[in-house]
C-alpha cells in the first residue's frame, strides 16, 4: 500500500470519527478505485468531479422552487428587505470567495488536508457541516491575503 492510500485511509478513519459521512464516502471511494488499479478515472473525476457536485448542490437549493414551496412574493421580498439584500450580497461575496479558494486549490493541492482536516473539527466540535472544500479555501485565500497586506 503506497503513501496515496495511506493518505485516503487516514481521511476515511477521520471523515468517520468525525461524523463526516461526505468526506469518508470520497476517501473511500478513491480508496478502492486506487487499490483496484483505476486511477485511470482520476483524472476525469478531477476534471469533472466539481462541476458534478455543483450540479448536485444547485439542484438541492433549487428544488423548494420547483416544487413550489416558494411564493413570487417571497422571491420578490428577497430583493426588497434587509435580509434578502444580506443574502444576495452574501451570495455573491460567496461565489468570489468559491472562486479564490478554487484557485488556491489548484496552486496548492497540499492544503486540502489542511481544510479537510478543519472540517472535521468543524463538524466534531462545533457541530458544523461540511459542504465543500471550496468556501473554506476561499476563507484561508482570504485570510493569506489580508496576512500579506498587513506584513
Amino acid at each position: 500500500m503506497g503513501w496515496q492510500s495511506l493518505l485516503m485511509f487516514t481521511i476515511l478513519v477521520l471523515g468517520i470519527l468525525g461524523r463526516s459521512d461526505i468526506i469518508a464516502a470520497a476517501a473511500g471511494v478513491l480508496l478502492v478505485l486506487h487499490l483496484i488499479g483505476l486511477n485511470a478515472l482520476f483524472p476525469y473525476i478531477e476534471d469533472k468531479g466539481l462541476e458534478l457536485g455543483l450540479f448536485f448542490l444547485v439542484l438541492y437549493v433549487l428544488v423548494p422552487f420547483a416544487a413550489g414551496r416558494v411564493s413570487f412574493s417571497e422571491i420578490a421580498k428577497s430583493f426588497i428587505s434587509i435580509q434578502g439584500l444580506v443574502a444576495v450580497i452574501s451570495g455573491a461575496l460567496a461565489t468570489h470567495l468559491n472562486n479564490k479558494g478554487l484557485e488556491m486549490l489548484q496552486l496548492e493541492p497540499s492544503l486540502i488536508i489542511g481544510l479537510v482536516m478543519g472540517s472535521i473539527i468543524g463538524v466534531v466540535f462545533f457541530n458544523g457541516i461540511p459542504v465543500g472544500p471550496l468556501m473554506a479555501g476561499g476563507i484561508a485565500a482570504l485570510i493569506m491575503q489580508i496576512i500579506q497586506l498587513t506584513s
